[in-house]
């Protein structure tokens, strides 16, 4: 346009004719916001300590340090800031009968837990234990050790319940510590029902897994420990960073704590907590 004006005599009306451009077009400026650049600067803060966080999540945070900001606002600049998570590609696989999961009405109806791996620096592996309650999605324990056998996994149980009581049901996958006559035994003297997935259908036991996921990208693929002293205490804090801190899509995006609480206070958690006390 404006090369057409300086080498032709016509005028501006007609270069943009000619064009197919409006005059309105050519004489638009950008007007960024003033408080844009700082927001966006708050999005890439949180988006690099968050790094599994999508834009909601960072919205969420947003609006807990009192940032009054529309979702779809925060989405244009966090993909503008180039912090847009990448897309799991999905596993192709043998399509499997799926059994599906009933989501538990209260509190200690059902646990769910499972073993994750990881190693130290030394090479030597580490084995974390995941319990998670399927309703308020709290992590209860990750007890990290070389090695965790039957004995140990009803011990921790029993401590987790010594605070919050025992769950009706516990589920789990068929490893040999699930299956051990410690585990068993426990079971059949707390009057828990053990609730054993089919081998090879981890979607039978989806509340975990989903939980593992999240518990190996936002911790173990981020940290190199040490020791076994350093992995316990790296992945207690995440825990408490989970629970206390890490809104949770399928609580509307409340914290498990939170939700936990706000259930507490409502009619059915009231009658719960004076059957378990």
């Amino acid at each position: 346009m404006r090369a057409m004006q300086e080498q032709t005599p016509i005028s501006q009306r007609r270069a943009c004719f000619l064009v197919g451009l409006s005059r309105a077009s050519f004489h638009y400026r950008s007007t960024v916001a003033a408080g844009d650049s700082a927001l966006t600067e708050r999005i890439s803060e949180l988006a690099h300590e968050r790094r599994r966080f999508g834009y909601r999540r960072v919205h969420q945070l947003l609006r807990r340090e009192g940032i009054d900001v529309n979702h779809k606002k925060v989405y244009r600049l966090y993909r503008e800031a180039g912090r847009a998570v990448p897309k799991r590609k999905r596993r192709k696989g043998i399509a499997m009968e799926r059994q599906p999961l009933v989501l538990p009405e209260a509190p200690n109806q059902t646990w769910s837990m499972d073993f994750v791996m990881d190693a130290l620096a030394c090479g030597r592996r580490i084995k974390c234990l995941t319990i998670v309650d399927d309703f308020t999605k709290e992590c209860l324990d990750i007890p990290v050790a070389n090695g965790i056998s039957g004995d140990q996994v009803a011990r921790t149980l029993d401590a987790i319940a010594a605070f919050r009581g025992y769950p009706q049901a516990v589920r789990t996958d068929q490893g040999p510590e699930f299956t051990s006559k410690a585990l068993d035994q426990w079971a059949y003297d707390n009057r828990v029902e053990l609730k054993l997935i089919q081998p090879g259908k981890p979607t039978q036991n989806g509340f975990i897994e989903s939980f593992n996921g999240r518990f190996r990208d936002e911790c173990l693929n981020e940290h190199w420990f040490r020791d076994l002293a350093h992995a316990r205490e790296v992945i207690g804090n995440w825990r408490r960073d989970y629970n206390e801190n890490r809104p949770h899509s399928a609580l509307s995006y409340q914290t498990p704590l939170e939700f936990a609480a706000g259930y507490r206070t409502t009619e059915k958690g009231s009658k719960l907590t004076d059957i378990t006390k």
